[in-house]
């Protein structure tokens, strides 16, 4: 178990790098903190935009032209998320197991105390790779993209290989019928994962016109009714950008649904080491460049963009909702991902 304290802020972590447990404590008559001064607990890093799948829907738009991250860069990087107490890392691209030096990165973030996790297209998994996942990784969340051939490869080369597997699904208005069928009738590929995990769809990327936010709708409710109702052999997850989803639509225990920690409690950066609250703001802000002179923490305590999604958060957007205090406005990027019926 790792355990921070943070006697000025009132408040105290617990993470168990085996499990993936994690719990912030708060002190007796203390509220829930809001942000971490000190640096984010996990950090979204996508070390490649390279993919050779190039699928329409990819919201990073990668192809086979994508840049890898140097990993003279990634190891600058990990000692500083280091030094800021980061607990784990969650890589991306791009397919980042296709990143040349990809072992090297896992192995150099399991050396800095960090646990490093990855989520997968389900190609280039080779035995290698596959052993190194199994070393020294969290977890690995698989894709889960139509005909489903190499998720259903993917996600028993894994489990072969005894590593923990989520199952990560893209929920939009055309999808969810699927993800309905799922949740009532798992298929037989789904056995032995841990997680099923849902992911609103953003509306960015290549070709976004040929799909659909999911936006109110009977499917849309069915889908949070069987999502949170199901009794499925696995765990079922959302992402943040769901969470307003959620409210107002089903019964579900406040303790257990976070809100969007971009900018609060996690970052994201890019290949080419620009920083960003959130992935999904790559491409419609300029980001800050770690340098020499700009450290992580640096943009982590001074970045006007960081800033500026913290003001979000606790504004007055929503109004008298609720569900403010577990919800915090929702999306600060897409207006169109808060589905509460607030707005």
């Amino acid at each position: 178990m790792k355990i921070q304290r943070f006697k000025d802020l009132g408040y105290t972590t617990i993470f168990n790098p085996k499990t993936g447990f994690f719990a912030r404590v708060e002190d007796s008559g203390q509220p829930e903190p809001f942000w971490a001064p000190h640096g984010p607990e996990l950090m979204d890093i996508a070390i490649t935009n390279w993919c050779d799948k190039g699928c329409a829907f990819c919201y990073r738009s990668s192809d086979k032209s994508g840049y890898h991250m140097a990993v003279s860069d990634y190891e600058k990087l990990i000692e500083q998320a280091a030094d800021m107490g980061v607990y784990q890392v969650a890589l991306g691209g791009g397919n980042p197991n296709q990143h040349p030096q990809f072992i090297d990165i896992l192995r150099i973030t399991h050396e800095a105390g960090i646990v490093p996790n990855y989520t997968t297209n389900g190609r280039g998994l080779t035995f290698p790779i596959l052993q190194a996942s199994s070393k020294y990784c969290g977890a690995v969340a698989v894709s889960a993209y139509k005909p489903y051939d190499e998720t259903t490869h993917a996600i028993e080369s894994l489990l072969k290989a005894d590593v923990k597997v989520n199952v990560h699904f893209v929920v939009d208005a055309v999808s969810v019928e699927t993800a309905i069928r799922w949740l009532e009738q798992p298929p037989s590929f789904l056995s032995g994962i841990n997680a099923l995990v849902f992911l609103n769809y953003k509306p960015m990327g290549r070709k976004i016109f040929e799909r659909k936010l999911l936006r109110n709708s009977e499917l849309q409710q069915r889908f949070f009714e069987v999502a949170t109702s199901s009794s499925t052999p696995f765990k079922i997850g959302f992402d943040a950008c769901c969470v307003s989803g959620l409210f107002g639509r089903v019964n579900v225990n406040s303790s257990s649904v976070d809100a969007c920690d971009a900018a609060r409690f996690s970052l994201f950066v890019a290949e080419d080491m620009r920083v960003y609250p959130c992935s999904f703001q790559r491409g419609l802000h300029a980001g800050e460049q770690i340098t020499d002179a700009t450290s992580l923490k640096d943009i982590w305590l001074n970045s006007d963009n960081f800033d500026q999604f913290r003001k979000y958060f606790s504004s007055d957007t929503c109004g008298g909702c609720l569900h403010k205090a577990n919800c915090k406005n929702g999306c600060p990027i897409f207006e169109d991902l808060v589905v509460c019926g607030q707005r």
